[in-house]
C-alpha cells in the first residue's frame, strides 16, 4: 500500500480532480453549519439529564477541549491540504498502515452515526409538530434525499448549507432572544443555573466528564472541514480564519443557550424531550410559533447530516486515493465532480446505522469516536513538528495539542459514564473495519503478485 504523498507506479482509473469551489467566506458558513445542529438542538435535554441545571458547565469544558484540538486541526490542514483529513496525518506521523486505517475509517463510522442521530432527531418531537410517522420511515428518506443532493455536487450542497446556516442559527438566536426577554421581566428561576445533580450517587466531578462526553458531541464538526481541502481556495491561508471562528461564534452561542434553557425549564423536562429548546419556546413568555420554531429545529438537524454525509463521501474518496480503501471508491463523475462512488457506498452505512440506537446513543458513539481520534492527532501533530514544508502555515503553541491529548483522552475513558451500548456499537464498528482491512489487503496482495507475474513474464 502507498503511503500518503507517496507516488505508485499504478496508474490511477480516474483523473477527474475535485473542483475548488469553496472560498473563505462559505467555508466558515460550512464549519459554522456543520458544528451546529443535532448537538443542541436535540442533545441539551440530555447533557442535562447528566449534570442538572448547570447545564452550560459542560458546553463550556467542551468548547475549551474544541478549542485545543481545533489549534492542531488548523497547522495540519495548512500543513499537508489534502482530502484525507485525520488518516494523512496518522499515516505521516506515525507511518503505520494498519492505524491511519483504523484512525480513518472510525472518523468516517462518526460522520455516519453523527447522521444518523440526526436522521433520527429530524423523525423525534420536532417532526411530532407536523405529522405523526414512523421515525424509522423518516429518517431512510431523510437520508436518501441527502445522498440526492450530495450527488449534484459540493457547491450545490454548500450553498444549501449557506440556507441551513443561517436558518439554524435564527432559531438559536430566537432562544437567547426569549433569554433576553425572559431576564427584562424578571422569568424563569435563576438558582437553577448553579445546580449540579449527579445523580445515581456520582460525584460533582464525575458528572462533569460525563455530561461533557455527550455535550461534545455538539461541538463536533469542526473536523469535518479538513476533508474539504482539496475542494477550498487557497485552504493553507483559509483555514485558520475558518475554524477558529466558527469554534468560538458556535461556543459563545452553546453556552448561551445552556443558560437560556436552564434558566426557563427544569432540567428534568429537559432530558425526557428529543425537541429540548421547543420546551424552552413554550416556556418563555413570548409568542413564537411552536411548529416554526420546530420547522427550524428539522433545518438545523437536517444541515447537520448533510455535511457529515458530505465529509464521510469525501474521506471515502480520500483513502481510496491512499490505497486504504480499494480504488473503485474514488470514482469521480466526470459530469458533476461529486465522488459518487463514496456517496453510494457512506449511504449504504448510515441506513443500516439509523437502525442501531437513539439520538443519545448515537451521538455519545459519535463523540467517543472522535475523542479517540483527537487524541491521536493531537500527538501526530506534536512529531510531525520535524517535518517541514515549503510553504507557510498556521504553527499551534506546543501546551495546545499537549492539552488537547490529555483532555481528550479523558473524555474518551470510562470516567466519561458512558452507556454500554456506545461501547458495544463502537466495538462493533471497530470490527468491521478490521475486517475490511484484511479484504483490501488481500485485493492489494493479488494486485501486485498479478504485477509481478507480468513483470516476470516480461523479463
Amino acid at each position: 500500500m502507498a503511503a500518503p504523498g507517496q507516488e505508485t507506479t499504478e496508474s490511477a482509473p480516474e483523473s477527474t480532480p475535485l473542483k475548488r469551489a469553496i472560498g473563505p467566506k462559505l467555508l466558515l458558513l460550512f464549519v459554522i453549519g456543520d458544528i451546529l445542529g443535532t448537538g443542541i438542538y436535540a442533545t441539551t435535554g440530555k447533557v442535562a439529564g447528566k449534570v442538572g441545571g448547570a447545564l452550560w458547565a459542560p458546553f463550556l469544558i467542551g468548547f475549551v477541549v474544541a478549542l485545543l484540538t481545533a489549534a492542531s486541526y488548523v497547522e495540519l490542514v495548512g500543513k499537508y491540504p489534502r482530502a484525507a483529513g485525520a488518516a494523512l496525518y496518522t499515516q505521516k506521523a506515525f507511518k503505520v498502515p494498519f492505524l491511519t486505517f483504523i484512525v480513518a475509517f472510525l472518523v468516517m463510522c462518526s460522520g455516519l452515526s453523527s447522521a444518523s442521530a440526526a436522521a433520527r432527531a429530524f423523525g423525534g418531537d420536532y417532526f411530532a409538530e407536523f405529522a405523526s410517522v414512523p421515525t424509522i420511515v423518516v429518517a431512510l428518506i431523510f437520508i436518501l434525499a441527502l445522498a440526492a443532493l450530495n450527488y449534484r455536487g459540493v457547491s450545490e450542497s454548500v450553498k444549501a448549507n449557506i440556507v441551513f446556516t443561517t436558518i439554524e442559527l435564527t432559531g438559536l438566536l430566537v432562544i437567547l432572544g426569549i433569554g433576553a426577554y425572559a431576564i427584562f421581566t424578571g422569568a424563569g428561576e435563576p438558582a437553577r443555573l448553579t445546580e449540579f445533580d449527579a445523580g445515581d450517587g456520582q460525584g460533582l466531578l464525575l458528572a462533569l466528564l460525563g455530561s461533557t462526553a455527550l455535550g461534545f458531541f455538539a461541538f463536533v464538526g469542526f473536523e469535518d472541514s479538513v476533508n474539504m481541502a482539496e475542494e477550498t481556495k487557497d485552504p493553507a491561508r483559509n483555514f485558520p480564519r475558518a475554524i477558529f471562528l466558527g469554534v468560538a461564534i458556535t461556543g459563545t452561542v452553546y453556552v448561551l443557550v445552556g443558560v437560556v434553557s436552564s434558566l426557563l425549564v427544569d432540567y428534568k423536562v429537559l432530558e425526557g424531550s428529543s425537541g429540548p429548546l421547543l420546551e424552552v419556546v413554550k416556556a418563555g413568555g413570548v409568542a413564537f410559533p411552536p411548529m416554526l420554531f420546530a420547522a427550524i429545529a428539522l433545518f438545523a438537524v437536517s444541515n447537520s447530516a448533510l455535511i457529515n454525509m458530505m465529509m464521510a463521501s469525501r474521506l471515502t474518496y480520500g483513502m481510496a486515493n491512499e490505497r486504504i480503501l480499494p480504488r473503485i471508491f474514488s470514482k469521480v463523475d466526470p459530469r458533476r465532480q461529486t465522488p459518487v462512488a463514496g456517496i453510494v457506498f457512506v449511504t449504504i452505512l448510515a441506513i443500516g446505522l439509523i437502525s442501531t440506537g437513539e439520538i443519545e446513543g448515537l451521538g455519545d458513539t459519535t463523540a467517543f469516536l472522535l475523542l479517540i481520534v483527537f487524541t491521536i492527532v493531537n500527538v501526530a501533530v506534536l512529531v510531525l513538528r520535524k517535518d517541514t514544508v515549503e510553504h507557510g502555515h498556521f504553527r499551534a503553541p506546543t501546551w495546545m495539542p499537549v492539552l488537547g491529548a490529555l483532555f481528550s483522552l479523558i473524555l474518551a475513558s470510562p470516567l466519561a459514564d458512558r452507556e454500554a451500548d456506545v461501547y458495544i456499537r463502537a466495538g462493533v464498528l471497530l470490527l468491521i473495519g478490521i475486517f475490511l482491512w484484511l479484504i483490501n489487503r488481500l485485493i492489494i496482495g493479488k494486485r501486485q503478485d498479478d504485477i509481478d507475474a507480468t513483470n516476470l513474464t516480461k523479463s
